[in-house]
């Protein structure tokens, strides 16, 4: 059977890894304009080190250095997106997944009108894409909230700041009516429990009760969520909304039905941000757990018919790894990826940032997400983090990331032939960036290699890698050709 015609192949980015400019044409500061450069985290004790005090967050106020501060410079995609949209319509790119920076609109999250340069700068992003036939899919919210609004509000958990969003919101819409068709809510929606402070501007140090208030900023999300999907559908006739997880694929340890229930459990509070958001209700399962552990979600009766009325059109995730669970922790060896700790399948192979690599679980993924929520599925990242050697020849001989996106492409075909709707796959990332989690370069992602280096320096020239025209012979064959 294979993919359907008008399958959308492209990539996925985010502003705050590749835009840089962090002060230019009114910007505001934003929580990825404090994340520091943290190279050598360690999986004990993970979630600590990816967090933010309040005392950070005033030193990071206080500096303009972009070598501790990486995502204020990125790749300078801000200015260079021309080149890089170019090199992605020789890839063949149908489309392009990226986001829309809040405080290049509204800088501190509370102005009344929206910044105009901001504005315009997406205007014209999104003219050079329709330009070259790349259909622009857009998240509003990718680890990217206003940082005047973590400190005000304490983020997410004050719900004040849904009507700010919806505000944001509805001036993209507005704005960018005829440019963009498809538009996610929040990426990795989940991921407000693994780093508070970068999903959802939560300071821990600042909170009395962090598991009752991340549980509290879920429930604003979604209820923003269904508010800016109802706004979407009325601005935009014809629009798609879809919502973003990350697809934690997880498996017993072993097959003793104690791990069996332990993966089972897992995997029931992996899907809860997206069955609110598909099916629009919270499941039972999960009001069971809020009520042991003594949480109490604040919601109103108009918050649970907003939630029901505007369920998202699609749905998509990202898929990195799996891992594996067990009744007892002391069963399992950890290990991380993607913000993630969990325990390492001793059957699969890692990368060297201790990722699990299997492709197998990318279509058992495609294969629950749809026959849970029968809804078009897209794939809109996977990839693997390597460090690749740029010879004086100023080429990149990857082929483990050849090998890597092969082995996931023949699993996600096989998900399809299966009869899976996939609608499209972004791969993270086409073009290195600076890491979400460690604010690294070094940990390299694309087919087109960036020459800078963890602290900026180099000349951000951009080159081919071999896995360059690799892909552009899969998406020239719509995956008919993975050799």
């Amino acid at each position: 059977m294979g993919l359907r015609k008008d399958f959308l192949w492209g990539g996925a980015i985010a502003a705050n890894q590749v835009e840089g400019a962090w002060n230019v044409d009114g910007k505001g500061l934003s929580v990825a304009d404090v994340a520091s450069y943290k190279p050598n985290i360690d999986v004990k004790d993970y979630r600590k080190q990816v967090g933010v005090t309040q005392a950070d967050i005033n030193e990071a106020i206080e500096s303009t250095d972009v070598e501790k501060y990486p995502k204020r410079r990125g790749i300078d995609f801000y200015h260079r997106y021309s080149e890089d949209l170019a090199l992605f319509h020789e890839m063949g790119f149908k489309t392009l997944r990226l986001s829309i920076a809040w405080t290049r609109i509204f800088p501190t999250g509370e102005e009344t009108e929206p910044n105009q340069a901001g504005l315009a700068y997406y205007k014209s992003l999104f003219a050079k894409m329709h330009e070259l036939n790349i259909e622009p899919i857009v998240t509003l919210s990718h680890y990217e909230m206003p940082l005047a609004l973590a400190i005000k509000y304490n983020g997410w958990a004050d719900r004040r700041v849904i009507s700010l969003f919806e505000r944001f919101c509805k001036a993209c819409f507005n704005a960018f009516k005829t440019d963009v068709k498809y538009w996610l809510t929040f990426n990795e929606i989940d991921s407000v429990t693994r780093h508070p402070f970068t999903s959802a501007g939560i300071i821990p140090d600042q909170t009395e009760n962090l598991l009752q208030t991340e549980y509290q900023a879920f429930h604003h999300q979604f209820v923003a969520s269904a508010l800016v999907t109802k706004a979407c559908h009325e601005i935009i006739p014809g629009s798609q909304v879809g919502c973003m997880l990350t697809k934690l694929t997880d498996y017993p340890n072993s097959s003793d039905p104690r791990d069996v229930l332990a993966s089972l459990n897992k995997n029931t509070m992996n899907y809860f941000p997206a069955d609110v958001q598909v099916f629009g209700e919270y499941p039972p399962l999960v009001l069971k757990y809020f009520k042991e552990q003594h949480i109490n979600i604040e919601m109103t009766p108009a918050d649970l018919t907003i939630l029901k009325e505007n369920p998202v059109d699609f749905v998509t995730f990202s898929y990195y790894m799996s891992m594996v669970s067990s009744y007892d922790e002391n069963n399992l060896t950890l290990t991380t990826g993607n913000t993630i700790v969990g325990g390492k399948n001793p059957h699969l192979p890692v990368t060297e940032w201790g990722w699990t690599v299997d492709p197998v679980g990318l279509r058992i993924s495609l294969l629950q997400l749809y026959d849970r929520y029968r809804k078009p599925l897209m794939i809109v990242e996977n990839g693997m983090g390597a460090k690749d050697v740029l010879t004086p020849e100023h080429q990149v001989h990857d082929d483990y990331r050849i090998k890597y996106f092969r082995a996931h492409f023949e699993e996600m075909i096989k998900a399809v032939d299966a009869g899976v709707d996939l609608l499209g796959y972004t791969s993270w990332a086409p073009i290195d960036l600076v890491s979400a989690s460690t604010s690294q370069m070094s940990k390299r992602y694309g087919f087109i290699y960036v020459d800078e280096d963890d602290l900026g320096h180099g000349s951000l020239n951009r080159y081919r890698k071999d896995s360059f025209k690799w892909y552009q012979k899969v998406i020239r064959t719509n995956g008919a050709d993975l050799n």
